[in-house]
């Protein structure tokens, strides 16, 4: 039995969201593909996820000079546990599936924090002599995406910041395969809208059937 983690960082739900929608698709299939595997839902709208503040920064500093963590501020306490369950159930879990729109050619900033959270040495990457190595190398990851314009090819491409980072992160992390599910052009085309989403919905029901 394998473990998905399904990432999601976008406020609306599946019916207001071409990127959430083809999500939905796929994590259906997928179960019905994998009836044995535990899918659990990461929606980082309604998770709290620490950003990597003053009180962290501090905390991190007195468990490196030799504080004991319950001489941690309450402060300092709370965001660094959460912090560690974060990275934590990631490197439990065996595949990610993440969903999120292109905003102003990335990502929400909710899924920076996310990825903050879980790029930790020690636990998804460590140091050696020859620079950092990923430590999550039996791992697979998907990045579902929607955006207006068209950025996986063509001129724009260029532009693209959001699935060529998280493509980063996974080889930074040591996951050797992260796949791209892009629905793109929807609101350049909105005519094509509709079927630019079904398009992406059966590709998303054929990814499934072997992720």
């Amino acid at each position: 039995m394998a473990t998905v983690l399904f990432i999601t960082a976008h406020p609306h739900d599946h019916q207001a969201s071409y990127s959430m929608a083809v999500g939905k698709e796929f994590i259906d299939a997928y179960r019905e593909a994998n009836p044995t595997d535990e899918v659990v839902n990461v929606d980082l709208y309604k998770e709290n996820i620490p950003t990597i503040d003053a009180d962290v920064f501090a905390g991190w500093g007195k468990l490196q000079s030799g504080t004991a963590f319950d001489q941690l501020s309450d402060e300092e306490k709370a965001k660094i546990a959460r912090l560690g369950q974060i990275v934590d159930q990631f490197v439990a879990a065996d595949k990610y599936v993440f969903v999120s729109p292109m905003w102003n050619f990335s990502f929400p900033p909710v899924l920076k924090a996310y990825i903050d959270a879980i790029c930790v040495a020690g636990k998804t990457f460590k140091y050696t002599s020859e620079g950092p190595i990923g430590l999550l190398t039996d791992k697979k990851g998907l990045h579902i995406q929607a955006s207006g314009g068209v950025y996986s090819e063509g001129p724009a491409a260029g532009m693209e910041s959001g699935f060529s980072y998280l493509k980063k992160i996974a080889g930074f992390t040591g996951i050797p395969s992260f796949e791209p599910l892009f629905v793109e052009g929807v609101a350049m085309n909105p005519a094509e809208a509709p079927a630019i989403k079904e398009k992406a919905i059966a590709k998303a029901k054929e990814l499934a059937k072997t992720f």
